[in-house]
């Protein structure tokens, strides 16, 4: 695979860009008509060279078909607070003109062997380019703030054992995974008193920046 990958890349870096900004304005205007914000921050990334090489020949994938047959190559994580924000957002990118989702994949209902969770969108988004429109997959997880430690966590590890893990280690993964899980659900039973507690919060701080005294001094 002896390619241009600057040139190759571009688009999908557009992608990332764009969507970030997009999907962190969706947050804005939550904020700005005071209801409960579903998304809590917005990462992405375009996935390195040597991971698409390495996952291409684990796949046997070639180069010519890597639009087609690498759906992660942009990708985004939407972090939630709450598993009902999940679905929230996912209805949010479902109502989109903007993107035509391919596939849905719920690892939430459905968790894997390991105990991951999340929920991955994967659509078509149109770039435009200088030479035209270019359409390009992109990879959307949904997830909760304790899923994303997990996840997180489990994919350092798994950069150590190379996917192989020791049984002790395998055990307390999914372990950790079902207390994670376990924390969410807490967290969904008394949802409306900390939205109610951070609509408080977040009241009483603009109350308190909009009361303070100007301060017209420069320094």
């Amino acid at each position: 695979m002896d390619q241009n990958w600057e040139n190759f890349l571009t688009p999908y870096n557009q992608a990332v860009e764009e969507l970030k900004i997009k999907l962190k304005g969706i947050r804005k205007e939550y904020s700005r008509s005071n209801m409960h914000v579903p998304i809590e921050f917005v990462t992405g990334r375009v996935k390195p060279v040597n991971s698409i090489i390495g996952k291409a020949a684990l796949r046997n994938i070639s180069f010519k078909d890597l639009e087609t047959e690498m759906q992660d190559i942009a990708g985004l994580r939407i972090m939630c607070q709450f598993v009902e924000d999940i679905h929230e957002v996912v209805k949010l990118l479902r109502n989109r003109n903007d993107m035509k989702i391919i596939e849905e994949r719920d690892y939430i209902s459905n968790k894997k062997e390991s105990g991951y969770r999340s929920y991955h969108v994967v659509f078509e988004y149109p770039v435009q380019l200088i030479h035209g429109e270019k359409k390009i997959l992109v990879e959307i997880q949904v997830r909760t703030l304790a899923m994303n430690f997990w996840a997180t966590i489990e994919h350092s590890l798994n950069y150590k054992y190379q996917g192989e893990f020791p049984d002790a280690i395998n055990v307390r993964l999914k372990r950790a995974a079902e207390a994670a899980f376990q924390l969410d659900e807490e967290m969904s039973q008394i949802r409306e008193e900390i939205q109610e507690a951070q609509h408080l919060f977040s009241h009483n701080k603009r109350t308190a920046i909009n009361k303070a005294p100007e301060n017209n001094d420069f320094f």
